[in-house]
């Protein structure tokens, strides 16, 4: 999540961030759950919460950057590094407005580029696959147009994509997996994904 989003979206997930943590609840969504057999070797977990997909690849023998603008699920994410000895550097940043820097061999974002204006989720996303090693692995999993369910975005700050366009963005990638998903939101409303998986040439 972006550190200069509007407040609707930093208020949402700042208390769903603080639930989780005081309720310890570290299981990995379905999304994570899917990511996590395509992590390997240097991994990024860009806008990673409150770090339960950072935790796991870790155990796995990953080295994980994990970024979000939450500092409280940053500051629990290094204890729970810690307390375990696992290779995490866990960062808090602005992840609208900052750069992405070195190489990875896997990069996931989960959840995230729909919160940014679509200026920003474009370049954010161009960000993301230029730092891919070659031969390497993208996980990205957004929000699509026919989500009806939006309380966690303010009107003038989040980008619903297309229901194609993480596909066609992708393009001279090799796509291994891409669907979409619907669930149930409250108030009898749907929330509607995308998730590509795509290696680099």
């Amino acid at each position: 999540m972006n550190a200069q989003a509007p407040n609707a979206s930093l208020r949402f997930f700042d208390e769903q961030f603080r639930r989780q943590i005081r309720e310890h609840e570290f299981r990995l969504n379905p999304f994570e759950l899917s990511a996590l057999q395509h992590l390997r070797g240097r991994v990024l977990d860009l806008g990673c919460g409150v770090g339960n997909l950072s935790v796991e690849a870790a155990r796995r023998g990953c080295s994980v950057v994990a970024m979000d603008a939450c500092d409280v699920a940053i500051d629990s994410l290094r204890e729970r590094a810690r307390a375990e000895g696992l290779d995490i550097e866990a960062r808090a940043v602005d992840l609208q407005r900052s750069v992405i820097t070195g190489e990875f061999d896997a990069i996931a974002c989960i959840g995230l580029l729909m919160f940014f204006d679509c200026t920003s989720a474009a370049r954010v996303l161009a960000n993301l696959q230029d730092r891919v090693r070659p031969g390497g692995v993208a996980i990205v999993n957004v929000l699509v147009e026919g989500t009806t369910y939006l309380d966690m975005f303010e009107p003038s700050g989040h980008c619903l994509f297309g229901r194609t366009e993480l596909d066609a963005r992708f393009a001279g990638w090799r796509i291994v997996d891409s669907r979409i998903d619907e669930f149930a939101a409250p108030g009898d409303r749907v929330k509607v994904f995308s998730t590509v998986v795509a290696l680099k040439p």
